[in-house]
C-alpha cells in the first residue's frame, strides 16, 4: 500500500531514523512495516528562529494495509499515480505545424506535438545551445554582440541563461506541470526538482536539457532549424488565414508553407511584433515593469533569513526572498527573478541598447545574491498625449531606456552604481543607514560584481523615468526593513532591467488563434506567460488546441 503523508515538520538537521520514527508514529504502524519513504515535496520553514524546519510531503510504501480511520487521522491519503495524458485522439492535420522560437513554450509545444506524431518544424533565429554558449562567452570577452544569438536569443530562449526557475502560480488540474518536470529530468535535469518547493534547473544543466529535448523531437520525426530568422508572415489578407512564413538563412530566403504557425518568440522578438502590426493582427500594449538589478553578499541574505546561528550551515539551501512595496505615489515596486548565489549577466540583443538580467548555476554557490528591483509601468506612462496607445508603444518605451543605458557607457558595458550614490543622485542628499554603521558584519567598502561582462560606473537615474527612480529608492529602503542590509549604501545596482515581461499582448480567441486563422500566439512573448514553467504550460495548451481545432473541421 502507498500513502501520501503531507505537512511533516522535521528540524533541518534531522537524520533518516527521525523520518522513519515520525512516519511510524503518524501512521501508527511498526517501523518494520515501512518498506520505502520517498520525498514528494520539501520546503523550508525559517519563520521561528533559531529553529528551522524542513516541511515534507512523503510518499510512504507499507506492508499490507491500514484502516481508513487511521489514514484520516494522519491527514494522509491513498497514493494514486496520476500522469499527464494528451486529451485528444490523433487526427490528420492538413500541413505540418511550424513553431517559431525554441524557448520553453516552443520546445514544449514542439515536443508534445512530436510525441503525438505530428512532425513539427521549429524555426529558431539563434544557435543551438552549445554553440550559443560559446557565442555568449565571446561577447563577454570582446563586447561584440551577435544580434541573433546571445543571452536572449537561441535554443532554450532567455531561460537558458537564467536561474531556470520552475515554480508558477498557474493552476494545473491537467498535470501539465508534472509532465514538464518529468520531461526535464528525463532530459538531464537534477531529479531533486521533482520535490523542491521552488525548483530550479540552473544554466549549467539547461544547456544539456534543451539539447536532449531537441534530439527527441528530431528522433520522432520533427525538424529544428537554427540561424533562421523569420522575415515575414505569408497571410491571405482576404480570408485572414496564415499560409506560411519567409525565413532568412545563410543569405537566402526560404519559404515554409503551413496553415498552422505557432509564434513562441519570447518577449524580445520585437521584429515579429512589428511584422504582426504591419499585417494588422489584433494586438494591444500591456503593462509591464522596468528597473535595475541589485547585488548583495549572499551571506547577508542567509543571515537575515536563517539567523546568526545557521546562516553558514551547508545543510540548508541557499536562501532567497520575494519582496513587494506600494509606494506613496501608488506604484508597485517589487523584486523579480531573484538569483541566490548567482551572477548578473549582460542580456543585450539589439544594436546600441543595453539590458541586464540575472542567472544562477544549479548549486547557486556564487558569493552574491542578485534580484531585479522593478516598477510597474502602464500604457498611461507610454501612450500618446491624445490618449491613444499604439500596440508597440511599450516596446518603444523599453528601447528608449535601453538606448540611454548604452549611451551612459558608450558601449555594451553595463552601467553600475552603488545604492548610496544612486540615492544621492535621485534625492539630492546622502543616504545613511544608522543601524548598520557599528555592525562589523556589514562593514564593506565595496561589493564586488559577479558580472563577467564589462561594467562602468555611471549615473543610473539617467536610464530610467523619474517616477521609476523615486519608486526604486523608496522600495529599497522598505525592503531594508525586511532583509537586513538590503538598503546598504554599498549595495550594487546595475542597469537597465527592462525585459521583465512582454509589453505586448497578441490577442487570441477561445481557439487560441489570433485574429488570423491558423496563427497561434504562444508563451511569454505573446503575453500569456511569465516564466519558464508558465510558458511551457502554454506551449502544451497550444499543442492540444491545434489538435482539438482539427477534430472540429
Amino acid at each position: 500500500m502507498k500513502l501520501v503523508l503531507p505537512n511533516i515538520r522535521l528540524p533541518f538537521d534531522h537524520d533518516d531514523e527521525s523520518v522513519v520514527e515520525i512516519v511510524s508514529k503518524k501512521l501508527r504502524i511498526p517501523s518494520k512495516d515501512i518498506t520505502n519513504i520517498e520525498v514528494d515535496k520539501r520546503s523550508v520553514d525559517a519563520r521561528k528562529e533559531p529553529t528551522i524546519y524542513f516541511v515534507y510531503t512523503f510518499i510512504v510504501s507499507i506492508k499490507g494495509t491500514i484502516n481508513e480511520n487511521t489514514i484520516r487521522k494522519a491527514n494522509a491519503s491513498v497514493f494514486k499515480y496520476k500522469a499527464y495524458k494528451f486529451p485528444f485522439e490523433k487526427v490528420e492535420l492538413t500541413s505540418r505545424p511550424i513553431i517559431v522560437g525554441a524557448g520553453p513554450a516552443g520546445l514544449f509545444c514542439g515536443l508534445t506535438l512530436a510525441r503525438e506524431g505530428y512532425n513539427p518544424i521549429i524555426i529558431e533565429r539563434g544557435e543551438e545551445a552549445s554553440k550559443r554558449y560559446e557565442t555568449v562567452r565571446e561577447f563577454i570577452r570582446t563586447g561584440e554582440l551577435n544580434l541573433n544569438s546571445n543571452i536572449t536569443f537561441g535554443e532554450g530562449g532567455a531561460g537558458t541563461f537564467s536561474d531556470g526557475k520552475l515554480y508558477t502560480g498557474v493552476k494545473d488540474k491537467f498535470l501539465r506541470k508534472n509532465y514538464i518536470l518529468d520531461t526535464l529530468v528525463a532530459c538531464g535535469a537534477e531529479p531533486s526538482i521533482l520535490f523542491m518547493a521552488k525548483p530550479h534547473v540552473g544554466t549549467d544543466y539547461l544547456v544539456k536539457v534543451v539539447e536532449n529535448m531537441r534530439k527527441e523531437i528530431i528522433e520522432l520525426g520533427g525538424e529544428v532549424h537554427f540561424n533562421s530568422f523569420v522575415e515575414d508572415m505569408i497571410i491571405d489578407e482576404a480570408s485572414k488565414e496564415i499560409k506560411g512564413i519567409k525565413v532568412a538563412k545563410d543569405g537566402e530566403t526560404i519559404t515554409y508553407m503551413s496553415d498552422t504557425i505557432v509564434l513562441a518568440t519570447g518577449h524580445s522578438g520585437r521584429e515579429i511584433f512589428e511584422n504582426l502590426n504591419d499585417h494588422k493582427v489584433d494586438m494591444e500594449a500591456k503593462a509591464f515593469a522596468i528597473g535595475l538589478r541589485i547585488e548583495h553578499p549572499q551571506a547577508w541574505i542567509d543571515k537575515s533569513q536563517y539567523g546568526i546561528e545557521h546562516y553558514e550551515d551547508v545543510r540548508l539551501p541557499v536562501s532567497d526572498y520575494k519582496l513587494a512595496h506600494q509606494t506613496q505615489n501608488g506604484r508597485g515596486v517589487y523584486t523579480f527573478c531573484m538569483c541566490p548565489g548567482g551572477f548578473v549577466v549582460n542580456a543585450a540583443s539589439e544594436e546600441g541598447m543595453v539590458v541586464c538580467n540575472g542567472m544562477s548555476l544549479f548549486d547557486r554557490n556564487n558569493f552574491n545574491a542578485n534580484s531585479a528591483i522593478i516598477v510597474t509601468v502602464t500604457p498611461d506612462d507610454f501612450g500618446s498625449e491624445d490618449g491613444t496607445v499604439d500596440p508597440l508603444a511599450g516596446i518603444h518605451f523599453q528601447q528608449k531606456w535601453e538606448r540611454k543605458a548604452y549611451e551612459l557607457t558608450h558601449s555594451y558595458a553595463l552601467p553600475m552604481q552603488s545604492f548610496g550614490d544612486y540615492y544621492k543622485d535621485v534625492k539630492g542628499e546622502e543616504y545613511i543607514n544608522q543601524s548598520l554603521l557599528n555592525d562589523s558584519f556589514y562593514d564593506l567598502d565595496v561589493i564586488d560584481s559577479t558580472c563577467e561582462s564589462d561594467i562602468v560606473e555611471a549615473p543610473l537615474k539617467e536610464c530610467l523615468p523619474e517616477a521609476v527612480n523615486e519608486a526604486i529608492v523608496e522600495g529599497i529602503i522598505s525592503f531594508g526593513k525586511k532583509i537586513r542590509g538590503f538598503d546598504h549604501p554599498k549595495a550594487r545596482l546595475v542597469g537597465v532591467e527592462s525585459r521583465t515581461s512582454s509589453p505586448v499582448k497578441v490577442l487570441r480567441t477561445e481557439t487560441l488563434m489570433s485574429s488570423i486563422k491558423g496563427l497561434y500566439p504562444c508563451g511569454e512573448g505573446a503575453g500569456y506567460a511569465g516564466g519558464i514553467m508558465s510558458a511551457a504550460i502554454d506551449g502544451i495548451k497550444v499543442a492540444e488546441k491545434i489538435v482539438e481545432n482539427a477534430t472540429k473541421l
